[in-house]
């Protein structure tokens, strides 16, 4: 608990404050469809959700900020291999949910290996080329994380989950133009990257993934939403622009929703933020957006402190994570993109991912810890000549 003097404090808070703020509104949001759809108590998305959130805190105080970034060249390898390894029982076993085969069930709960696989790459990748960089100059060497994230790339895309595909591919892609690789062998690596992509949509046409089929296709028609309210295309959009205008500037007051009254099918989870915005107000609303930038400015903050290649790369990997969840969910209920369905952080119903969400910020924190503790001891010994 001493580390909590020296991580950073504002990045802390705030996530504190939206962990409270998620568990608020999810209680609102579900209660409903608790009741109504899947008969059981209105309290039930808001219990687990607690308890999801309340153990990743707890773990991420007590273990987490204690443990150094030294070791996650150890850890990096074994948690990816497990993610994977958990991402193929999905094919095989999987439970299908909102049209995709996305999870397991293990026991009491059931998880989501797609989202693990997200922050292990983002780790991996940090640890992979801390070590590379320094000891090999071998191109074929520095593939291994393209090639492993391309396999996972395909593994979700074939579930079929577009959105969670993406996300992969953008964390992927935009870290890696964060690693100082030569400029030739960047492009090397581009180019290998863009083959693998090709070939990985050649094999998922001829998988039977349902990526491609009809009901997966129609989603790409985004625009004018209401103009198709009766169909899969536009209803559930449409109700998200129905939320916005009732809840004007300063909404209908917490609890008070219509549309969580089963019109918004996934009101707790990919659709919460629209609920928000019509229980709380526009007002509230931007300040949650302002509050995300906010988080977001804070984790580059640190990125640039940091003076080792991996903590830098994680930073930077869960600054992608959180901002393209965030615009894709953002922008498919405003119909500015077509709608894949992600959750946003903290807000969003959803064990897997605030878990994920959560561990990453509290290694962002303890990166900012030993950031901070650098340069401590830098300036005692200063002081001492």
């Amino acid at each position: 608990m001493k580390k909590i003097k020296k991580i950073d404090k504002p990045l802390f808070i705030m996530m504190i404050i939206y962990i409270i703020l998620g568990l608020v509104v999810i209680l609102s949001a579900s209660s409903v469809s608790a009741v109504l759809r899947y008969n059981v108590s209105s309290y039930y998305f808001f219990i687990k959700q607690l308890i999801f959130t309340s153990a990743s805190f707890l773990i991420g105080i007590f273990f987490i900020l204690n443990c150094s970034t030294n070791k996650y060249k150890y850890f990096a390898p074994i948690y990816l291999i497990v993610s994977m390894f958990l991402l193929g029982l999905v094919v095989v076993i999987g439970k299908v949910a909102g049209g995709a085969q996305s999870w397991l069930d293990v026991g009491v709960m059931s998880i989501q290996p797609t989202e693990f696989c997200k922050s292990a790459i983002i780790i991996f990748m940090g640890a992979f080329y801390e070590y590379s960089l320094r000891k090999s100059k071998n191109f074929s060497f520095q593939l291994i994380p393209v090639v492993l994230a391309l396999i996972i790339f395909f593994l979700i895309a074939w579930q079929p989950d577009f959105g969670g595909a993406m996300i992969i591919a953008g964390i992927v892609f935009f870290t890696f133009l964060k690693i100082p690789f030569e400029q030739k062998s960047k492009l090397n690596i581009i180019k290998y990257t863009g083959f693998g992509a090709i070939l990985a949509v050649i094999l998922l046409l001829y998988s039977g993934s349902e990526i491609f089929y009809s009901t997966q296709l129609s989603r790409l028609k985004f625009q004018n939403p209401c103009a198709r309210y009766t169909d899969d295309t536009g209803y559930q959009v449409c109700n998200s622009f129905i939320a916005y205008h009732n809840g004007g500037l300063f909404g209908k007051g917490l609890g008070n929703s219509s549309q969580k009254y089963l019109y918004l099918p996934e009101a707790h989870t990919d659709f919460i933020f629209p609920i928000v915005v019509e229980e709380l107000g526009l007002i509230i609303g931007i300040l949650v957006i302002l509050g995300y930038i906010y988080i977001l400015y804070r984790i580059l903050k640190i990125a640039k402190q940091c003076d080792n290649i991996q903590n830098s790369l994680i930073c930077y990997g869960t600054f992608l994570y959180l901002l393209l969840h965030l615009l894709i969910n953002f922008m498919g209920s405003l119909a500015l993109i077509p709608l894949t369905g992600v959750p946003i952080p903290f807000l969003s119903y959803g064990g897997s991912y605030n878990m994920n969400v959560i561990f990453l910020l509290f290694i962002v924190l303890r990166i900012s810890y030993e950031n901070n503790y650098r340069e401590e001891k830098k300036a005692i010994a200063r002081l001492a000549k």
